[in-house]
């Protein structure tokens, strides 16, 4: 895909997203937050950066160049594109009568089976770490330098595995927790380990691991050894800190009294704009005795 059409898209994505956003703000402003809107904005944003940007030039040279587009890619696009609860907010830029199919399929029981099973957590988890250990391999990283359909098909699926994985962390509607919170901070430190022996391989190898990097150019003066040093070494850092931070505000927010519960949206009536799905919001309870 050419760099110009994938702007395109990501521009096309953007205004999509506000349509449905200014759908809801209409409709419900107290779910039509500004932060959801930002962390769309920054997500796609962060997704232009890494792929269409003169960065995305330079991970032909630099292995730590590449290494930093797939960071982007899992460890901050996805996340801010799930905490834009895009679910809830893309379908509503849609015409009534794709938003009624939408919102059919996914209700559906097919539509809740398959959706039951790519977002367990265990896939979830599975899914994110391999597509990091698969793109790593030297056979696969070659066929993505050589081809522009295995590079921009290795961007789209560290996108999907990124967005799979944050899933049961961000429980983005219409996400519901299968296990419990608890163990989402062992969720999150046990993906920190295949990734730990992967930045370790390629810091203390000792060789080159990637020859295409042998007769690239080298800018800033770095030899390819230290190039894949430099790689391994921000994938160790990087990762780290993006799957223990998290894992320590779920053990203190678990740790912290209750909060009074909130008024949720029935995202599945603006949505699906019928009465699927939870047609209409809660009403009170009658208190009175």
């Amino acid at each position: 895909m050419p760099l110009g059409l994938a702007s395109l898209v990501l521009a096309g994505l953007a205004g999509l997203y506000f349509r449905g956003w200014l759908v809801l703000r209409r409709t419900n402003p107290m779910e039509a937050s500004a932060r959801r809107l930002a962390a769309m904005a920054t997500g796609l944003a962060v997704l232009w950066i890494s792929s269409c940007s003169p960065l995305a030039m330079l991970d032909e040279t630099l292995l730590t160049a590449h290494m930093v587009q797939h960071l982007l890619i899992m460890l901050a696009a996805a996340p801010l594109l799930l905490l834009a609860a895009p679910a809830a907010v893309f379908p509503l830029a849609l015409p009534s009568s794709m938003r009624d199919a939408a919102a059919g399929v996914h209700f559906g029981p097919m539509g809740r089976k398959a959706g039951a099973v790519v977002t367990h957590p265990a896939f979830c988890w599975l899914a994110g770490t391999a597509a990091v250990m698969a793109w790593h391999v030297p056979a696969i990283f070659a066929a993505a330098r050589s081809s522009m359909v295995w590079h921009w098909s290795e961007h789209a699926s560290f996108l999907a595995a990124g967005l799979l994985f944050w899933w049961p962390v961000i429980l983005p509607w219409p996400a519901t927790p299968v296990w419990p919170r608890w163990s989402i901070p062992l969720y999150l430190f046990f993906a920190t380990l295949p990734c730990d022996v992967l930045s370790a391989f390629l810091a203390f190898s000792g060789r080159v691991i990637y020859p295409q990097y042998l007769s690239a150019a080298r800018p800033f003066a770095l030899s390819a050894l230290q190039d894949q040093e430099c790689a391994g070494a921000l994938m160790w850092t990087a990762v780290t800190f993006a799957y223990l931070a998290p894992a320590a505000v779920v053990t203190v927010r678990l740790l912290s009294p209750p909060a009074a519960p909130e008024a949720r949206l029935p995202y599945a009536r603006a949505v699906s704009g019928s009465g699927r799905g939870g047609d209409s919001a809660p009403k009170p309870e009658n208190t009175r005795r």
